[in-house]
C-alpha cells in the first residue's frame, strides 16, 4: 500500500490519543505513505519537518448568532476540503465523538470517496457513552465506519456491552518507540533536583482528573517515606493540582514531592525513576505505563480497564485494587527495598515493551486493516 494517502484526525495536545496518532502519522511516513494531519493546532509530537507528512489546520470562526464556536462544523468542513484536493484513500478517526461523526459528514460532503477508519482511545466510550444524549451518535459513528478498533480488550469489551455493537471491533493496542538517548546523564538530573544517590524515585504522570486518583499518588508515597528515603516527581496539571498541593502540605511532604507541571519529553524523568504508579480508577490503556516500561521503570497499577493488558504482575510489576492504598504501599515498599527484585523486573519491564508493544508490530496491524477496508466494494 505505498503511497497511499491517509488523513489522520486527532486532538493535537498532550495525552494518550494524541501521542499514539501522532506516532502513527510519522511511522506511517517512514513507511512512504502521505500523511495528512487535521486538527486545529500542530501535534505536539511533530517537532521536526516531514517531507511527506503535512498539516491542515482547523480555523473556528466566531458567529454572533452561535454561542459557542461551531468547532464540529468547522472540521468536518475542513476534513471534505482535504479529502478532495488532497485525494485521500483513508481518514483515520481518533475517537468516536466527534472526530469520527465529522469525518462521516465529511465524507457524505466530499466528492471522492473514502474509507474511514475509527479508533476508540476510552473517553468517547467510558464517559461521552454515559450521556444518553451521545449514545445514538457514537453508535453512529461505529455503525457508519468502515472499520473500527479500539485500545484494548477491556475497551473493546465495554463498548459491545454499553452499546450493543454487533459489528467487529479490532484491538490494536498503544505502542511504544525505544528510547532516544538523552543529553543530560542521571547524576545531573538528580542533582538539578537535588535528589540524593541513595534516594529512590516515584513517578506520576497525569492530568490530575479525579478519575486518576492523584491523592492516592500522594497517600502510597507517604506511606512508602516511613520505610524508604525517596523523592515523588509529580508531573502534568489540571482541575485537581491545588487539592493535590494542598494533602502535601498537609501530610508535611513538601520537601519530598517536586511537582514539575506539563512535561513534552518524560524520557529524561524516567530516566532517574525506580517506580511509575497509575492508581486510576477508569484507564482505557496507560500509555505511559509503556513510556515507563521502555524505560526500564517497574510499574504498579490498578486491577481496571486495559491495565492489566500492560502490567504483567510480579514481573514487571503489580496489579492492586482501585483505592486500596495498604495494598499498593506494601508492593512498593517490597519492590524498592529489593534491588535483586527491582532489577529483574526492569529488565522484564524493557523485554515485554519491546515484544508486545512495539511501533513495527502495531503499525503492520493498521496497515493491514488500511488494506483490508480499501480492498472492500
Amino acid at each position: 500500500m505505498m503511497g497511499k494517502k491517509i488523513g489522520i484526525v486527532c486532538y493535537p495536545t498532550v495525552g494518550g490519543s494524541g501521542v499514539v496518532a501522532t506516532e502513527l502519522g510519522i511511522q506511517l511516513a517512514e513507511q512512504q505513505y502521505e500523511v495528512h494531519f487535521i486538527s486545529t493546532t500542530m501535534p505536539f509530537r511533530l517537532k521536526r519537518l516531514y517531507p511527506n507528512i503535512y498539516f491542515h489546520e482547523v480555523e473556528v470562526s466566531n458567529y454572533p448568532v452561535f454561542k459557542n464556536p461551531p468547532y464540529d462544523l468547522a472540521l468536518a468542513s475542513k476534513i471534505a476540503e482535504v479529502i478532495d484536493r488532497e485525494e485521500l484513500d483513508i481518514i483515520h478517526a481518533h475517537y468516536a465523538v466527534p472526530h469520527a461523526i465529522c469525518s462521516i459528514f465529511a465524507k457524505q460532503m466530499a466528492k471522492r470517496d473514502v474509507k474511514i477508519v475509527t479508533t476508540l482511545h476510552g473517553t468517547d466510550i467510558t464517559i461521552l457513552g454515559i450521556d444518553d444524549n451521545l449514545k445514538h451518535m457514537i453508535c453512529y459513528a461505529i455503525d457508519q465506519s468502515d472499520q473500527v478498533t479500539a485500545v484494548s480488550n477491556s475497551l473493546r469489551k465495554q463498548t459491545e456491552e454499553s452499546f450493543h455493537i454487533q459489528k467487529p471491533i479490532k484491538v490494536v493496542y498503544n505502542f511504544i518507540e525505544p528510547v532516544k538517548d538523552t543529553a543530560l546523564t542521571q547524576e545531573d538530573l538528580k542533582d538539578k533536583f537535588e535528589i540524593k544517590d541513595h534516594e529512590k524515585v516515584l513517578i506520576h504522570i497525569s492530568n490530575f482528573r479525579q478519575v486518576k486518583r492523584v491523592e492516592d499518588v500522594i497517600r502510597v508515597f507517604d506511606q512508602v517515606t516511613k520505610q524508604v528515603d525517596a523523592k515523588l516527581l509529580l508531573v502534568g496539571d489540571g482541575p485537581e493540582h491545588t487539592k493535590i498541593r494542598d494533602l502535601v502540605n498537609e501530610l508535611d511532604l513538601n520537601d519530598q514531592v517536586l511537582f514539575l507541571g506539563r512535561q513534552d519529553n518524560i524520557h529524561d524523568l524516567l530516566n532517574i525513576s525506580d517506580l511509575k504508579l497509575l492508581l486510576s480508577e477508569k484507564e482505557s490503556f496507560g500509555l505511559v505505563l509503556l513510556e515507563a516500561m521502555i524505560s526500564g521503570v517497574p510499574c504498579i497499577g490498578t486491577d481496571i480497564g486495559g491495565i492489566p493488558e500492560v502490567i504483567a504482575d510480579g514481573k514487571n510489576g503489580f496489579i492492586c485494587e482501585v483505592g486500596n492504598i495498604e495494598q499498593i504501599s506494601r508492593k512498593a515498599i517490597h519492590l524498592l527495598s529489593d534491588d535483586s527484585l527491582w532489577n529483574q523486573f526492569s529488565k522484564y519491564a524493557k523485554t515485554y515493551a519491546y515484544e508486545n508493544f512495539n511501533s513495527n508490530l502495531i503499525v503492520r496491524q493498521y496497515e493491514t486493516i488500511y488494506n483490508e477496508v480499501l480492498d472492500r466494494n
